[in-house]
């Protein structure tokens, strides 16, 4: 998949262009329904399919109180998921303030000067300064330039319009089946493997630490974990999430214990699925009693896997 940071880098590619619009968090069934309209057009018509973004988030510079903190899913994420749906092109624009100021109009003319034959968007969905573009400014503009527009009704499901926004709440929830479906894929928390205090080690359940700062993660305690590490996929376990307080954690944590696993898997890429909640943090009395009880979460997790 091709990668361009501004739209006039597209000129270039001398090609008629199919391109989805949007901010795209997480990449949900909804977002997949906006950008197959394109990748079916672009295999129609000829010429490649695009995937036209922002980064960050809009909201952070026109209504920072209201920006999704965190994301469902990073840019790099995001970028390998728009990959996996067949797209050509990843154009991923920074939103700055000269951005904001844009006017729909000029947005539309850089689209049209790019090449754009085709654009997907949300039946919805709002661009420009003021947010005053729309899809039918769009349809006329199309009409003029000659591109024609795609609006894509909003997927529901359970009676409600599927977005990042619910996605996010079910994750904080820890309503993971939930957020998977809308999803379309299992959530997953991505990191690089930390070294820690290595007091799990000392009592028989070695942990992968990732710090998941800026992550949006489930609620914390013990979880039921399906990893990959590196070319290893689907690796079984239990995961901690949160301060530790038996040992007088500082800040917050995520611990990955994998069973009948040994290696050393610092630095490397690690990422996790939380599959069932086994129980909320506890501080014990003593060490003692937090091996006891972990060896009593292992138990639980191989039981929860083997049905």
């Amino acid at each position: 998949m091709l990668t361009a940071s501004h739209l006039d880098q597209l000129v270039a590619l001398k090609s008629p262009l199919h391109l989805a619009l949007g901010f795209f968090d997480g990449v949900h069934i909804g977002h997949q329904a906006v950008i197959s309209r394109a990748v079916e057009a672009a295999r129609s018509q000829g010429g490649l399919s695009g995937v036209v973004t922002f980064h960050p988030h809009p909201c952070h510079l026109t209504n920072p109180a209201n920006a999704p903190a965190p994301l469902v899913a990073d840019l790099e994420h995001k970028a390998e998921l728009v990959a996996s749906l067949g797209v050509d092109l990843f154009v991923p624009l920074n939103f700055d303030l000269a951005m904001a100021k844009t006017p729909a109009e000029s947005f539309i003319d850089h689209l049209v000067a790019a090449g754009a034959k085709t654009i997907a968007v949300g039946d919805d969905w709002r661009f420009g300064c003021g947010r005053l573009g729309d899809v039918a400014m769009l349809q006329a503009r199309g009409a003029l330039a000659g591109f024609s527009v795609i609006p894509v009704p909003m997927v529901t499901m359970d009676g409600e319009r599927v977005s990042s926004t619910r996605i996010r709440q079910a994750i904080r929830d820890g309503a993971m089946a939930s957020a998977a479906r809308m999803l379309g894929r299992p959530y997953t928390v991505r990191g690089k493997v930390a070294h820690g205090r290595k007091l799990a080690s000392q009592i028989g359940f070695p942990t992968a630490n990732i710090d998941p700062d800026g992550t949006l993660m489930p609620p914390d305690g013990v979880w039921t974990v399906l990893a990959s590490l590196g070319e290893r996929n689907k690796l079984p376990g239990i995961a901690n999430i949160g301060l530790r307080p038996t040992v007088d954690g500082t800040h917050r944590i995520l611990e990955v214990h994998l069973f009948d696993f040994s290696g050393d898997v610092y630095g490397q890429p690690l990422e996790v699925e939380f599959l069932e909640h086994i129980r909320p943090e506890i501080r014990f009395q003593s060490i003692t009693e937090l091996r006891d009880q972990i060896a009593r979460d292992v138990e639980s997790a191989r039981q929860k896997l083997a049905r």
